[in-house]
Parts: structure tokens; sequence; C-alpha cells
């Protein structure tokens, strides 16, 4: 990053204080050698006792959530600064909003799990119980400069103190930057240095009086810093950059209320690109989820390659009826995402009365550009079990429409944006088979020419058709065989939620709600099979 340190002086700047006086371990952090921070300021600042071993600064970025360095939580940070995700091995509380630890101010919460982030030191701890009354620090949303001073806060060692019992601050000027870390120094060379029980604490800039959070303490030199050489002059630290993980920070806060959702009671799934981005960017699919009282879930799709929280926040489509009332929603028997060019993704709605809808443009303010497919109360289309809208002709949008019907048939709609419901094609003539397809849904898996088709069978079995065409099947891939636990695959949507599909990175994932109302994902499905198994909610 910025030049190779010696071994024993980058050792030094992993040494923490332990939580009680003279408790001396090898782990994580650092605190700041500065003027003691007033009552009430910086109260997003949290103090981490680790096990009674370890002491580490963060910083509150969510009523729930703690973000802090990795380091503070490895078994050997002289090492690695692994973590596994998860609950942290020794016990651990936050103090927020607690200036002075000897007093009672402020909130304490235990810490349950850790999120760490792939390839910085840098973990997001979930708080056992969100706290109230203290404002979590922003994220800023912008690189520091060289030059630039940011602030500095921390519960580590002082000049004099081995286990302070105040809040400590001071600038520090960015020497360095690149895209991962900061180098910097204290702006008044001879009072600002960053020490032990200080790792995790935050460095930020204020902006109309407003705090932002630019970068976490890593490592130190720690001149200055209580029970260090004098011999050591170096006060220079670094720091790792968050203000480019913003839409990290956002999905990770996200997942409890993602979690939170009363899962057992949705009832539909659709899948596609209703809040930007599309095929080939960064941006995931989203999420639009019809529940039992007919409100309307828009979920939006994270920048993440993290399938463990393929959402980043949510959007109210359609309010559930007031008592007395009535919404259409209610009646809404199956729909499907679609896409027909020319702006977000749209969604085809089949009603109890039969009539077929096409909202050629969904976001997240709603439905737009309604357009009828198939008048009310008609002799055909109540007799439609599943439809699945997918890419099943040349055209590049996801415009053709895969229908299963009470008598076993299964038709093809070439092209609805064009041709409407005027281009039927006859995939299946009726059967007792495929009566007994229960779920459907389109996706990319094979890296066919075409799109393909998952169905989940009513004794539990799920089938590949790869490539579906107006020519129809060809040829099949068992999922799942019969009587497998698919059979309890309520509701089965596929999409690119994991990683985003394209040309080399095709292989769709899908989201399937259980009865039990748990939802799983699994990422990556192809020719080979499901793989693994993320559970979204338990």
């Amino acid at each position: 990053m910025f030049g190779r340190k010696p071994r024993l002086a980058w050792l030094t700047g992993v040494l923490t204080t332990g939580v009680a006086a003279g408790l001396l371990t090898a782990a994580p952090a650092h605190a700041v050698v500065g003027p003691a921070v007033k009552d009430g300021d910086f109260t997003f600042t949290a103090q981490l006792d680790i096990g009674g071993q370890r002491s580490c600064t963060g910083a509150l970025v969510d009523p729930q959530w703690v973000i802090t360095a990795t380091r503070c939580f490895a078994d050997r940070p002289d090492q690695s600064t692994k973590v596994e995700p998860g609950a942290p091995k020794l016990k651990t509380v936050a103090t927020i909003g607690r200036t002075d630890m000897s007093g009672d101010k402020g909130q304490t919460a235990d810490i349950v799990e850790l999120v760490p982030h792939a390839d910085r030191d840098v973990v997001m701890a979930r708080l056992a119980k969100p706290v109230t009354g203290i404002t979590p620090v922003t994220v800023a949303a912008g690189p520091a400069a060289q030059g630039e001073t940011l602030r500095v806060t921390g519960y580590g060692r002082t000049e004099d103190e081995w286990a302070p019992e105040r809040l400590h601050s001071a600038e520090f000027t960015v020497k360095a930057a690149d895209t991962t870390s900061l180098k910097i120094g204290g702006a008044d060379p001879a009072n600002a240095a960053i020490c032990a029980g200080d790792t995790g604490g935050p460095a930020f800039r204020t902006v109309s009086g407003r705090p932002q959070l630019v970068a976490l303490n890593s490592t130190s030199w720690q001149a200055g810093c209580f029970g260090v050489d004098a011999a050591e002059t170096r006060r220079d630290a670094t720091s790792t950059r968050v203000d480019n993980l913003n839409s990290w920070v956002q999905n990770v806060r996200y997942r409890p209320a993602f979690a939170g959702a009363p899962w057992a009671k949705a009832t539909h799934i659709a899948t596609g690109y209703f809040t930007g981005g599309s095929a080939g960017g960064t941006r995931h699919m989203d999420m639009i989820v019809r529940w039992t009282d007919a409100e309307v879930t828009l979920y939006q799709g994270s920048d993440e390659r993290d399938g463990r929280g393929p959402f980043s926040t949510e959007y109210q489509l359609a309010a559930p009826p007031k008592p007395g009332k009535t919404s259409i929603w209610q009646y809404a028997k199956q729909f499907t995402g679609a896409s027909f060019g020319g702006g977000t993704d749209g969604l085809i709605v089949r009603w109890g009365d039969g009539e077929l809808t096409q909202y050629t443009h969904v976001d997240k303010s709603g439905f737009h550009a309604e357009k009828q497919l198939a008048k009310p109360k008609n002799d055909k289309w109540p007799h439609a079990r599943q439809i699945a809208m997918g890419r099943y002709t040349a055209n590049a949008q996801r415009d053709d429409m895969i229908v299963t019907w009470d008598d076993g048939r299964v038709t093809l709609d070439t092209d609805l944006a064009t041709n409407g419901l005027n281009a039927e094609k006859t995939l299946m003539k009726a059967n007792t088979a495929w009566k007994e397809a229960d779920q459907i849904t389109a996706g990319e898996f094979t890296g066919k020419k075409t799109a393909d088709l998952l169905v989940r069978w009513s004794d539990g079995a799920a089938s590949i058709y790869p490539g579906v065409d107006a020519d129809g099947f060809h040829g099949d891939i068992s999922v799942r065989p019969r009587m497998s636990f698919w059979k309890n695959a309520t509701v089965v949507a596929a999409g690119a939620f994991a990683a985003n599909d394209r040309a080399n990175d095709r292989a769709n994932d899908i989201m399937v709600r259980w009865a039990s109302g748990a939802v799983s994902l699994y990422p990556g499905v192809d020719a080979a099979g499901t793989h693994t198994e993320i559970q979204l909610v338990h």
C-alpha cells in the first residue's frame, strides 16, 4: 500500500490494551493521544469490550449496527485479520454515547453477529437491540483528498493513561491515499497519535455540522502512546477507507429488516430490474412480493456480490386495504416480471376474474403504462394455472410468456410487446403430467441461446428445461428427485441476485419461500444443479 513496514514495527501497530489495566494481548487495536472530548460530543463513537481481554473503538452507523476493524475479533491479527461471519467468539459488549466511561450515560448492548468485509479490515457488528436517542454517523460519499484534515476519536491509551475513562479526539492530515487505505499523520504532530485501544475508531469530516465517516483506524506506529518505547518517534497511522463501501454498509444494515418480514405470508414473487440497472451492470435484480393482506413490496437489489444480502432497501408499492375496504391486489392470481424495453422492467398480472394486465414499467413509485391484454370474465384465462415471462425468442427482451393450463397444456405467447396474445404456440398438448407443475419460473441457467424454464412438481421433483423456444422443450435436467423437501417450496423465483447475468456470469439464482416461512437463495444454479444454499430467513 504505502511501503512495506518492518515486521516488529508492524506488530507494534496492532498490539491492544486489555480492558483491565495491565492486561496486554497480541490482538487488535489503538487509541488517540489528544484532548478529552466534551460530554455529549461524537456520541456515535462506540467502545467495545471483547471478552474482558481486548478493547476497541467503533462507530454507530445504524441504530443496530456498529462498524469497526475486523482485526479486533481476529485470533491472531499479527498473522491474519480473517474473521468468520456469525457470533463473535468472545462475549462482546458495545457502549455507545458514553463520553465518560466512569459514568452511566449512553447505552450498552451485546454484539450478536459479525459481518466482515471480504477484503478490508472492516466488520459490521450487529447489536442485540437497537440503541435509541443517539444519531448514527453517516458514511461519507466521497473520498478524502491528500492534505485534508480528518478528526479521529478513540477510547484507547493516551500519553499517560493505560486505560483512560474518557473518549479522546485529535485532528489528522491525510498524507496519501489509495483505493482501500489512507495514510494519516497528526495535524499537530507533537500532540496527536493513534494508540492501543483505538483500532476500529472513526476518522471523519464534518460537513454543515454533520459528521461523515471516511475511514477506520487500522494500524499505527504509536509514538507518544503510554508504554511505547520512547525511541519510537513515528506517529503516522494507516486507516481503512469506508467512504467507498456505502452500498456494502447499506446492504448489511438492511438484512435484519428483510429477514424480519412475515415471509410465511408471501404469496407471489416477481423478479426484474425495477429500480435501475440491467444485465451486466453492478445492480442486481429486484424482487416484487405480494402478501396475503394484498400489500405489495418492492425489494431493491444490492450492488454487492454477496448472496447473504441480495437486497438493500424496500418500497411499498401497494398498501393493504383499510378495514371494510378492498384492494385490487387481493385478486391477483399470478404475476411475473417482464422486460418490454424503454426503461424499467414491467409486470404481467393474471387476476381472479380472468383479466390479464400488462404494466409496462414498474419502479419504486408504482405501476405505469397499464395495458389490458385479456378482458375480465373471459372463457380462456380462468383455466391458466401458472405464467412465466422469459427470453424465449430471438428478441433479447423477457417478453415471451409460458403458460401452463388446467388440462396439462403448455403454451408460449411470443413477443407480447409487439403481438399481445395473438401469437400463441403450443409447446405441449393436453396431458396428465403437466397438471402436476405447481411452480414455474424462467431463468438463465444453462447458457443457451434462449432462456430455460424451472418447474417444481407437486411430488417435490424439480426440473430445468434448457433453451426453451417456439419449437418446444429440448430435454430436461433433474434438479430434485421425487418426494424431495422441495415439495415444501411454496413460491419459487429466479433472477440475478448474487451475480449478474452478463455473458460470462450468466447462471441465475433461485429464490425459494418455503411452507415454513423460511427463505433460501441458491446462487449460480446451472446444468450441474443448485449447489450451495444460503438461508436468508430462518
